[in-house]
């Protein structure tokens, strides 16, 4: 902490020598209205040719956390920071992030900037990277930016200066979206469920995060300079740091083939052998159709995790062939690493190469174990406090839809994306398990249970200390009889029933699901006071998350 309240509130002149100054650009950021660490902002201006030049400007976190210094070691020990609920965990000090780095309105900061000139099919014909100096002119909210682009009068009055700019952006939005989609870019929409918290801490509600234009225009332009920058450095033949999303391997691919066969519907290509262009076609033909959610999640799933590596292997689901992370050096090491070695690199030496190259195998592998670390600790808490905010409504009914089958029971989920288990051992006769459908199928009655369709179920159990929820399945109109047909696992005489204490250990919380409507059950009712049942509300606010791939 020693490091950190030695920086200064603001940058000297000093700091500025050396540094393209952008302060005339007319440049805001655009973030969530509860943001406090703003470390991008963007500005826009339509040059003569009828081309766009597009500036990210992201915060110089390097210049104050400087290599061998204590920050440093305590960001490379941190990767990231962690995001649970109604508050972070932060990679760098407070006084760091929402101070000096935090390109608030009307003061001046230093920043790395990527100005790009993108013509009308989407291509970056020209480009710049370089240490500058910006002022901000707004600090712009993603609800607002929305409104203007929908024609809300008075914030247009309210914001003249930069609606042109807006509009702009906008449209640049619009040519780079078109232009990733192209090349076959793998567009996975899932829904974001947002906790709501008390002064207390208590969950209160559970809404779907919104994403509108102005959150998915943002994540376009941070696109275009990721690929921007990661493109520059590849072609300069100089050791860097590459996000990258390697091709799906060909058994889980196989398996996702295999499923999506079973709904009718064939894919162009083989498990060894697939396009991002196929599997783009895919999505759009069940765009819409029953079982279209549960079909992207399935490929969602045979993706390969991202990763950061020293060897550049493009990125799949983007089908970028160079993609690196630039753009978060707040919240995110590898960032900042990216910041340091543009800085390095404007005067290239034997002796940078050789430090380059030997620093960041070691630190590209700790940086994706320590994202996966924080992945995992936010689902967790993420589970507990769903958890919690379930244990009022034990006892209630309600319509879900299975997301899920394995061979000790289904996962069910709810229309605010929370999940439960309904065990195996729990259904009213034996059910056996076929892997290759994933379904459940009774062995008298015929019921089967597959991925994508709707149930009724009960809450019997909600446990905030392991983020646990159960379910009991009810007969209703939804279920589905088929001619029963005895299985490999029959004749072997293996029972597929496990313990319920061991069936929560397996499941990784991951899925994504149709929406349907709740139904509130004529048991039970809110035990809090004046609190809305989410039920009631949850399935107006659909909606889809994600900044940075």
């Amino acid at each position: 902490m020693a490091e950190a309240n030695a920086v200064p509130d603001a940058p000297s002149e000093k700091d500025m020598i050396g540094r393209v100054d952008l302060r005339s650009e007319i440049t805001f950021t655009i973030d969530g209205a509860d943001a406090k660490d703003l470390d991008d902002a963007v500005h826009i201006k339509l040059l003569d040719n009828g081309n766009f030049e597009l500036g990210v400007h992201i915060a110089d976190v390097s210049y104050y956390v400087t290599e061998g210094s204590a920050l440093n070691r305590e960001a490379v020990a941190r990767g990231t920071s962690v995001y649970v609920t109604d508050r972070v965990v932060p990679m760098l000090p407070e006084r760091l992030s929402n101070g000096i780095c935090s390109l608030n309105p009307n003061v001046d900061r230093l920043t790395q900037s990527c100005l790009m000139e993108i013509d009308r099919n989407g291509r970056v014909v020209n480009h710049q990277i370089c240490q500058s100096v910006i002022k901000t002119t707004f600090r712009m909210t993603y609800s607002d930016v929305n409104d203007i682009i929908a024609g809300d009068q008075e914030l247009i009055e309210k914001y003249q200066p930069i609606v042109e700019s807006i509009h702009h952006m906008a449209a640049l939005h619009n040519i780079l979206e078109k232009m990733r989609v192209r090349r076959g870019a793998l567009n996975f929409d899932t829904s974001e469920a947002k906790i709501i918290v008390n002064d207390k801490g208590m969950p209160v509600d559970i809404v779907i995060r919104e994403r509108g234009i102005a959150e998915r225009m943002i994540e376009s332009f941070m696109l275009a300079a990721n690929e921007t920058v990661a493109e520059h450095f590849a072609k300069r033949k100089l050791p860097f740091i590459y996000r990258i999303h390697e091709d799906p391997k060909a058994e889980k691919l196989q398996k996702f083939l295999d499923y999506a066969s079973i709904f009718g519907v064939q894919i162009n290509g083989t498990a060894n052998k697939i396009s991002q262009q196929a599997l783009q076609d895919f999505m759009a033909k069940v765009e819409g159709k029953p079982g279209a959610e549960v079909l992207n999640m399935m490929l969602l799933r045979s993706m390969q995790q991202a990763r950061y590596s020293e060897h550049n292997h493009g990125h799949y689901g983007l089908a970028a062939e160079y993609y690196t992370h630039f753009t978060s050096p707040i919240r995110r090491y590898p960032d900042l690493l990216v910041h340091r070695m543009i800085r390095e690199y404007t005067q290239v030496t034997d002796e940078k190469i050789e430090h380059f190259r030997n620093a960041i195998p070691e630190l590209a592998t700790s940086s994706s174990t320590l994202e996966r670390r924080a992945i995992d600790a936010e689902r967790v808490v993420e589970a507990m406090k769903k958890a919690e905010y379930m244990e009022e409504y034990v006892g209630q009914e309600f319509d879900g839809v299975v997301a899920s089958v394995v061979k000790f029971g289904m996962f069910i989920e709810l229309p605010n994306t929370i999940e439960g288990l309904v065990h195996i051992t729990t259904l009213p006769e034996f059910y056996n398990y076929n892997e290759r459908t994933l379904t459940l199928q009774g062995e008298k009655s015929g019921k089967v249970f597959r991925v994508g369709q709707q149930i009724k179920i009960k809450l019997t159990r909600a446990d905030k200390e392991t983020g646990d929820i159960d379910f009991e399945y009810i007969p209703s109109d939804y279920d589905v009889i088929e001619k029963v047909k005895k299985s490999r696992k029959d004749r072997s005489g293996k029972d597929n029933r496990r313990s319920k204490s061991d069936s929560h250990k397996d499941h990784k919380k991951d899925h994504k699901s149709n929406k349907p409507r709740n139904r509130k059950s004529s048991k039970g009712s809110s035990k809090k006071s004046g609190k809305k049942p989410f039920y009631k509300e949850v399935a107006k606010k659909k909606s889809h998350k994600s900044k940075n791939k």
